[in-house]
């Protein structure tokens, strides 16, 4: 019988990303919900991917039989943007821990393998120069200080999955994204100032003209890694040959793809040049610098550097990330500017027949 893997958020960046990859490179069934299939595309038509279009939290007997049916489940579902943190901390905690919560038990009581996403946010403010999954401090601001509730509730669903291990041997792994980046990423046609990943953001605002505004100046430093190196660890972590993976937690990450904020807006502005669409857009695009208490409110503290280390994913997995920032970037505009007429003919075809 063909090995099954269930994604719930199977249309998010990761989910779509990692769909497309097991169907080109692997001969798995892939089951996916998510409320819409737009980043999908063609992959539904696939034969070997079943889709439902459909919320974890009120389709739950759908996700309880899959999760009975599959071999690895991956629950990607999340709100992850720290604008939401700070505005909505409770939706934050009732989607990201309370259902997955549910998810997680229904893998232990069915004896299935979980394939975790934890964040880098887990890490918090630690001061180590490489974040290391097994002896680096996890630190937090005050309790008033809302963005910490995405961090928060990631570290105690790691610290539950972490103890059905260690009590009935449950297999799993915990993996930890660092900025990915890539093709598909987000909707950056309309214009949502604050409320996209940082690299979305930027895109966004060279497209529209708007100023790129620096949180704080932009001297956070972030680690980006592409999504087709995340994707090839992801395939490695699901494949745990000789269980090299299980009980494990693997930080994903490019660190000699460390960069400030500010350092990555000019460099996408300078980029964005090399595109004739995009040329003119990115020459006049400004670059200015704004408190975070006026960006994000009085709610929100920020992490300066996050560099991971990956000395367990390329001893265990034999897997390193290839694909260097500046190609990284060039491959994700060129992305946006060629989808950036297709979505303009679309508009103009809407509006025509309304």
């Amino acid at each position: 019988m063909s090995y099954r893997v269930l994604i719930l958020g199977a249309n998010g960046f990761i989910g779509s990303a990692l769909t497309a990859a097991i169907l080109r490179e692997r001969d798995w069934e892939v089951f996916g919900i998510d409320l819409s299939d737009h980043k999908l595309g063609e992959l539904t038509s696939n034969p070997r991917f079943k889709f439902i279009e459909g919320d974890i939290t009120i389709n739950r007997e759908w996700v309880k039989y899959h999760i009975k049916k599959a071999d690895a489940i991956l629950p990607l579902v999340a709100i992850a943007n720290p604008a939401q943190y700070v505005k909505d901390p409770l939706r934050v905690f009732e989607l990201d821990f309370e259902a997955n919560l549910e998810v997680i038990r229904d893998c232990v009581n069915y004896r299935k393998r979980l394939i975790f996403p934890s964040t880098s946010e887990i890490y918090g403010m630690s001061p180590d120069a490489e974040l290391d999954e097994e002896s680096s401090a996890l630190v937090y601001g005050p309790v008033n200080k809302q963005r910490w509730i995405y961090a928060a509730s990631k570290q105690l669903l790691d610290r539950v999955i972490y103890a059905y291990g260690v009590r009935d041997q449950f297999d799993y792994t915990l993996f930890r994204p660092f900025n990915f980046i890539g093709p598909n990423l987000d909707d950056i046609y309309e214009a949502k100032e604050g409320s996209s990943r940082v690299f979305t953001q930027f895109l966004s605002n060279i497209m529209h003209r708007h100023p790129i505004r620096l949180v704080d100046g932009g001297e956070q430093k972030r680690s980006f890694t592409y999504i087709d190196d995340a994707v090839e660890c992801l395939l490695r972590i699901i494949d745990n040959k000789n269980g090299v993976a299980s009980r494990e937690i693997f930080n994903i990450g490019n660190p000699a793809n460390c960069m400030s904020v500010k350092d990555l807006a000019h460099l996408m502005v300078e980029t964005a040049q090399e595109f004739p669409q995009w040329s003119e857009r990115a020459r006049t695009t400004s670059i200015t610098s704004v408190p975070s208490a006026d960006y994000y409110g009085q709610y929100y503290q920020d992490i300066q550097t996050r560099v991971p280390s990956i000395r367990k994913t390329v001893e265990r997995l034999g897997w390193a990330p290839t694909a260097d920032l500046q190609a990284a970037i060039r491959k994700t505009i060129e992305y946006y500017v060629r989808s950036e007429s297709r979505y303009r003919c679309s508009a103009v075809e809407l509006k025509n027949i309304a």
